[in-house]
């Protein structure tokens, strides 16, 4: 079985600034990670390949993103994923999430056109749309799950623990799907020293739009039917008013007296 993890090499989101003039994010100096939804999704299939052994699970990490985004694949390899590929082209840049899931479907299709399982993060912290793996699931024409917490096999099929808002869910689906992961009892684990010496000798390898003869048309900022306009850090706002409520009586007159004053009530 091949379970393919599509990844997302993000900014730390502690460290990103906007620039006030440009509205555009100020990338220089800011250390990039590996997007902590997408650790998740990784941790979910190492645990999938340690439950499931006469599966004989294989595990390929795939992302898009410039050249440095070999350092997050190279941390997918050193928490358990056996091969990974990097699609990097210039002719990606400026791909809003319809194109990037154009280039990653390819990217699928050409590089593991057996697969059985996608899994990824629920969502990537810069952008936050989570949009991307949806996307790519219709493109390749398979069943999608959300806001998974457990994933467990069944033979050709899949049974998903996901989140709601009133609690859990538990669907079940036809293989080949793609699961979007959130935390559940996942973790972000710390590789071991063997386990990052070993990643070395894995098979990280880097594909263009050529290599992976995706049409031009399909891809870049003139295949994107949204562009960013403008970034901004919303306004900070400021702290409410607090009403001792250690007396009652006096509590709900302080907030009558507020609302009457702010024209909420009329006496």
């Amino acid at each position: 079985m091949k379970i393919v993890v599509l990844v997302k090499q993000v900014p730390e989101a502690d460290k990103v600034a906007v620039d006030p003039e440009t509205g555009t994010l100020i990338r220089e100096g800011v250390a990039s990670i590996l997007n902590p939804y997408c650790e998740y999704a990784l941790d979910q299939a190492a645990k999938l390949k340690q439950t499931y052994l006469e599966e004989d699970i294989e595990i390929i990490a795939i992302s898009m993103g410039p050249p440095q985004a070999k350092i997050a694949l190279m941390r997918c390899l050193e928490l358990g994923a056996d091969s990974a590929y990097l699609l990097s082209d210039r002719k990606f840049a400026g791909s809003d999430v319809w194109a990037t899931s154009s280039a990653l479907k390819e990217g699928i299709v050409n590089l593991v056109p057996d697969f059985d399982l996608i899994l990824t993060g629920k969502q990537a912290i810069d952008g936050d749309t989570a949009q991307v793996p949806a996307e790519t699931a219709e493109q390749l024409g398979i069943p999608q799950i959300t806001y998974g917490v457990d994933v467990k096999l069944d033979r050709r099929r899949i049974e998903v623990k996901r989140e709601v808002e009133t609690g859990y869910q538990i669907l079940s689906t036809r293989l080949p799907a793609l699961v979007t992961m959130s935390k559940g009892s996942n973790i972000r684990r710390i590789p071991s020293m063997r386990q990052v010496l070993d990643a070395r000798k894995k098979l990280l390898e880097t594909a263009s739009a050529d290599d992976l003869n995706i049409d031009d048309s399909k891809i870049g900022l003139k295949a994107s039917p949204t562009q960013v306009d403008k970034i901004f850090a919303p306004p900070i706002k400021t702290g409410g008013d607090i009403i001792d409520g250690s007396d009652p009586v006096l509590a709900a007159k302080k907030l009558l007296d507020y609302l009457v004053e702010n024209n909420f009530l009329k006496r």
